[in-house]
């Protein structure tokens, strides 16, 4: 499968993905707006348009009802896995309402613990998640790359080739440890043998994620 690119209603300075024939575009709710800015069609739109305040006059659209368990957004996630997809790229996730970057926050780690690949991006910053594995990156990065435990206790906390690096060390929940950490012009590893990380990192062009 391909990728499964989801704009929400959040902050959207730039769309940068090029959609092949493989992947799918949702918009949930206000996203809409932030696809057609960028003169892209979606595949799907869903969401119960609080946002949009109306529902538009287009095809492939999902109306949810306003009362219910979960955001639009974690409903075009979930609608994205029922068709096939394990890996995510999410627009306009972050900025506005804090509790719904940190429920976002807590889908790309979910996605994570369940073995699937996401990141949440706003044009300036990547988040990301990692459970039980690592991850590297190549010396082309720059800026800031901070790494915190999502879950109460990371065990086997590895950093290397960063400007601070950590050995076997253990992240707890409660204390911020990892933050403000730099590239420094090297390849650099994060790993960690149980537990999920959130890593923050300033955006580059062309990540690997």
């Amino acid at each position: 499968m391909g990728v499964c690119y989801i704009v929400g209603a959040g902050d959207c300075e730039c769309i940068d993905f090029e959609k092949k024939k493989e992947d799918l575009i949702i918009a949930a709710d206000g996203g809409y707006k932030h696809l057609l800015s960028a003169n892209i069609t979606p595949d799907i739109l869903i969401g119960d348009f609080d946002s949009l305040e109306a529902v538009p006059d287009t095809e492939n659209v999902i109306k949810l009802n306003p009362v219910k368990d979960i955001t639009d957004m974690n409903a075009a996630v979930e609608l994205g896995i029922e068709r096939g997809y394990a890996d995510f790229m999410i627009y306009g996730a972050t900025g506005g309402r804090i509790d719904h970057t940190v429920a976002n926050i807590q889908l790309v780690a979910y996605l994570s613990k369940t073995g699937m690949r996401a990141s949440l991006r706003n044009g300036k910053t990547v988040i990301t998640a990692l459970t039980d594995g690592e991850t590297a990156f190549d010396s082309s990065f720059k800026g800031y790359i901070s790494v915190f435990a999502h879950s109460d206790i990371c065990e086997n906390v590895n950093i290397s080739g960063l400007k601070y690096n950590l050995e076997n060390a253990v992240l707890k929940n409660d204390f911020s440890l990892g933050v403000s950490n730099e590239f420094i012009g090297k390849h650099s590893r994060i790993s960690v043998e149980n537990g999920t990380l959130i890593i923050i990192y300033d955006l580059k062009l062309l990540d690997i994620f």
